[in-house]
């Protein structure tokens, strides 16, 4: 095959072929670089060096040349240096055998064709050579260039096994799906669906960390159909995949919440690259399962599912490891808020509602608007026209009350530790019934949002519950 010289111009590419030379090294580039270049991708900072031989002897050599630090991982067999602004990983050539109950290999020194042999796709099984004699010369054992023009996602080996031996290319194989909107190969996806279950033996960490890879694609809808198709779903996410279904009674029916938060969520990926705002997608409608009743004078139900679903959210992401930090409470406020701006849109818009909008979404409030508008997933295009209307002027409604009153991330003009000084109080039910009510007088527009409209008001309401001052507010 002719060389792609022109896919290796890195400076540090003709630099490990010098050295390859001089130690009689055999040497390749394989992998995603490869995939990437030929398919005219943007490529991360990262390359894979593939070595006969020792990857950390080679890399410790290279090192010394350029007198850079080498990170070196002996249990891993690999090491890493960085190069103009490239991390350049190195690891032996390797051939894997697996035990049936664990997916940790018994590693030995192999050839090239071992290495190619134990790689997950053929896509990913392409490597280009690093030495003089034959440099930039593609070796493709599987055909893989002939898969990246038929956009397949396709094992090296039997895929049964390729599977087996290790679960987590599974969902690998639907992100290359999802990320490269290719098709994954039938037999493929066979055996997929025949060896689903060995994907409980892999940790929670890796599985999330490739379905986030699949919710971060430019498309998420492709990679969660495979991912409920081949029943992989059900396993790794059952509270999504029990979104799925209609259900007639009287010959009503409701949507399919499944296929209407992949809209949602495809929706979101067109407007916004941020994770958790599309994990939010994906969690809006997750207690409607949970919620739905038939009612017979209205048909289907799911009252209370963005209440339900708030507080379904810390325990699902605690079971798939996600964070619980201020990720996971964003990704809950907006599933708990999620209908308001859309009740909002379909009624009179009083600046009432807007202020307690505002007052509970704070900073969040430009993601949630963005959410509820992804959310109009009608196929009504009168309707859909209607809410989005509706939406702008809420939109516009929320940028007027908050530049009047500065309702977002807001703090009382007047705190609970005024009001003790104040009137010599300690902690008590007096102090939060008139915070209370200075919070509803703002957000009823009964007072403006600042310091001495408030001090008034508590006098007055003070007078109410017979508190007389005892000191003056500075």
């Amino acid at each position: 095959m002719c060389a792609m010289t022109e896919d290796l111009q890195h400076p540090i590419f003709s630099i490990i072929k010098d050295l390859a030379d001089k130690t009689d090294t055999e040497v390749y580039v394989i992998g995603g670089y490869v995939r990437d270049r030929i398919m005219g991708r943007s490529f991360k900072n990262d390359v894979d060096i593939l070595v006969i031989g020792s990857g950390i002897d080679f890399a410790t050599k290279l090192g010394e040349h350029l007198h850079t630090k080498v990170a070196v991982y002996k249990s891993f067999g690999t090491a890493m240096l960085v190069y103009d602004g490239l991390d350049v990983e190195f690891v032996g050539a390797r051939k894997e055998s697996y035990r049936r109950d664990s997916r940790k290999p018994i590693v030995e020194d192999g050839t090239l064709q071992d290495d190619q042999n134990r790689r997950d796709f053929t896509i990913n099984a392409m490597a280009y050579s690093l030495n003089s004699a034959t440099y930039g010369q593609l070796l493709d054992p599987f055909d893989g260039l002939s898969d990246i023009e038929n956009r397949i996602i396709r094992t090296p080996l039997a895929p049964k096994e390729t599977f087996s031996d290790d679960p987590l290319r599974m969902m690998r194989a639907i992100r290359f799906a999802t990320q490269l909107n290719f098709k994954i190969d039938v037999e493929t996806l066979e055996a997929i669906v025949e060896t689903k279950e060995r994907i409980q033996i892999i940790s929670k960490e890796r599985i999330t960390d490739e379905m986030n890879k699949i919710i971060l694609s430019k498309k998420p809808s492709i990679g969660f159909k495979y991912l409920f198709d081949t029943g992989l779903l059900q396993l790794v996410f059952p509270a999504m995949a029990n979104l799925y279904g209609v259900d007639y009674v009287d010959g009503k029916g409701h949507k399919d919440n499944f296929y209407h938060t992949l809209e949602v969520l495809d929706n979101v990926a067109d407007m916004s690259d941020d994770l958790w705002l599309r994990w939010a997608a994906i969690m809006h409608d997750i207690a409607k399962p949970a919620t739905k009743r038939f009612d017979k004078r209205i048909g289907w139900t799911f009252h209370g599912h963005e209440d339900r679903g708030a507080r379904m959210v810390p325990k699902l992401f605690a079971d798939m490891k996600l964070p619980l930090n201020e990720k996971m409470k964003f990704v809950q406020k907006l599933v708990q808020l999620h209908l308001r701006p859309i009740v909002l849109a379909q009624d009179i818009v009083t600046d009432s509602a807007v202020r307690r909008l505002l007052f509970e979404a704070g900073d969040d409030i430009d993601a949630l608007m963005l959410l509820c508008h992804a959310d109009v997933t009608t196929k009504n295009e009168f309707k859909k026209k209607k809410y989005r209307d509706n939406f702008e002027l809420v939109k516009q409604k929320l940028k007027d009350v908050e530049e009047r009153d500065h309702l977002r991330n807001w703090q009382p003009p007047v705190t609970g530790e005024d009001i003790m000084h104040v009137f010599g109080l300690g902690p008590s039910k007096q102090v939060g019934v008139i915070k209370n009510a200075i919070r509803e007088a703002i957000l009823e527009g009964d007072i403006p949002n600042e310091r001495m409209a408030a001090y008034q008001f508590m006098l007055d309401k003070a007078k109410e519950l017979n508190l007389e001052p005892k000191a003056i507010l500075s």
